[in-house]
């Protein structure tokens, strides 16, 4: 007994020796970089293209911006998926986000740099510019601490020193009348409108033309149709040319507002995301009374959503030309150094069940051209020369009219392009 009180005292305090003397031995041991025994140690679980990066950062004979590398490598396992997954760099997230916002932080005016002067082209009205006393035509000379005229500066490195949280102040030297004029500011929230126009064409028909789909437009829309109710509106038109489209939700929380009560706007659908619909939820502000979308071949994505869903269920006439041809659904995800991947996980499928999403199989290339290759082959003049590239039939809802996917949105009458400001040869 007394033999194993003193092994059970030893054996803890001989463990605790050997633990210390191996960490000791371990620490002071040289590592073989190229051994195998370094390899042995050293679990292989990194991806091979991670592992290039690594060598090149600390093996290279030469200095490395590793960070280029970085982005050049993700934009090229990119360049051979769909030309909608794209790598936002982190330098670059913040203005591409703001657009989508609908609003920046800033002072608000808009600029041009000519001949290394920026000049205020414009100043928005009410804006924190406006209540400081900027004018039209000023020059900016110093923003701060930094001059910048005969600088050489770009449009992001001025946007970088004018914009900064909201509330902050920012002290601008101006050149107005061959006079310097130091000018402080407090920043803003500056809105980027959704809603170029709304207004009466004619007696009893409006007229919204919608930029863009934000955070924002949802609500620049029900407004818009608000004030023109109360003038009189029992037809409208609604314009979406050149709109490239943006959030999903504004887009069908605008449909809600002219399409009847539970009703398929849009159902997306991908290998690792089950399909998912996006239905009408409650009465809209203008589900009766004649409709007419416009559209060209710059509306893209939410437009194309947005239009195909009113002429899936013949709510409305499309007018205009074939639009872009964009299905695909990209989500976000944030990386570690900042950036964003806008990954396509899914495709827009429209109440017909017809995707509108163009071929992109002969490359980016092809894909980037399209809009030339129309213009060739002499769609924007003539409707007969629109190429129907998937011949599944496809059907409205209410009429049973034959419509067409694979290409964007074929327009119920066609509106030629107009060619007036084109120089003739």
């Amino acid at each position: 007994m007394p033999n194993n009180r003193k092994l059970n005292v030893f054996l803890p305090l001989l463990f605790a020796i050997v633990l210390a003397l191996g960490m000791f031995l371990g620490h002071k041991m040289p590592v073989a970089r190229n051994s195998e025994s370094s390899i042995f140690f050293r679990p292989n679980n990194r991806a091979a293209l991670q592992e290039v990066l690594d060598l090149l950062k600390f093996n290279y004979v030469d200095t490395l911006d590793v960070n280029d590398i970085q982005q050049e490598a993700i934009e090229g396992m990119l360049s051979h998926l769909d030309p909608h997954s794209i790598y936002i760099p982190p330098a670059q997230v913040q203005s591409v986000n703001e657009d989508l916002q609908g609003n920046f932080e800033g002072i608000g005016v808009e600029f041009n740099i000519t001949n290394d002067t920026v000049n205020v082209a414009g100043v928005i009205p009410g804006g924190p510019s406006a209540e400081a006393g900027v004018i039209t035509g000023d020059k900016i000379i110093r923003v701060n601490d930094s001059l910048i005229a005969g600088k050489k500066i770009t449009n992001d490195n001025i946007r970088k020193l004018l914009r900064g949280p909201n509330g902050s102040k920012v002290k601008a030297t101006m050149l107005r009348d061959g006079q310097l004029k130091d000018i402080t500011i407090k920043r803003g929230l500056i809105p980027l409108l959704s809603v170029d126009a709304s207004y009466m064409v004619a007696p009893g028909t409006g007229y919204i033309k919608l930029n863009k789909f934000s955070e924002t437009s949802y609500d620049e829309f029900v407004a818009a149709i608000r004030k023109l109710t109360q003038q009189g509106m029992t037809s409208l038109i609604l314009d979406l040319r050149q709109n490239s489209g943006g959030l999903l939700d504004a887009a069908t929380r605008i449909a809600d507002e002219l399409l009847e009560d539970r009703q398929i706007i849009v159902y997306t659908q991908g290998k690792a995301y089950p399909r998912q619909d996006y239905k009408t939820q409650k009465p809209g502000s203008f589900e009766k009374g004649p409709l007419a979308i416009l559209v060209d071949e710059g509306s893209a994505s939410a437009s194309e959503i947005l239009a195909g869903a009113v002429q899936d269920y013949d709510r409305g006439v499309i007018v205009g030309r074939r639009t872009f041809g964009k299905g695909l659904v990209q989500e976000p995800f944030e990386l570690s150094n900042g950036g964003t991947l806008r990954l396509t996980i899914a495709r827009y499928y429209l109440p017909s069940d017809r995707s509108i999403q163009k071929s992109y199989k002969d490359g980016r290339d092809a894909y980037d051209e399209d809009l030339t290759e129309r213009y060739n082959h002499g769609e924007f003049l003539n409707g007969d020369s629109i190429r129907v590239y998937d011949t599944v039939k496809y059907y409205t809802k209410n009429k049973h009219r034959v419509v067409y996917g694979g290409g964007g949105i074929t327009p119920d009458i066609f509106i030629p392009f107009d060619t007036s400001g084109i120089p003739q040869r």
